[in-house]
């Protein structure tokens, strides 16, 4: 029964808005609120996305390094001027 009253006290109070103001919270708002949390959720989600691919980067350069590392010891002991 609470539910149904505070509904009837709501559009009640939506009735005694003036037309426009009526209008802006039944449609515009909505679709405002709906935009808002879509592009947060979006760019949480991007940002995800870019940790993701810094953390695969950073791992790639790592290994990078130690193939790097391993070559060098190799050309030091294959270099022929330190014959």
């Amino acid at each position: 029964m609470r539910a149904i009253a505070s509904h009837q006290g709501k559009s009640a109070t939506l009735r005694s808005m003036s037309p426009p103001a009526r209008q802006f919270l039944s449609v515009a708002l909505p679709i405002m609120v709906t935009l808002v949390v879509s592009i947060w959720l979006a760019s949480i989600s991007q940002n995800k996305r870019l940790d993701d691919i810094v953390r695969r980067l950073e791992r790639m350069e790592s290994k990078r390094d130690l193939h790097e590392e391993r070559l060098v010891r190799v050309e030091e002991r294959t270099s022929p001027l330190r014959r």
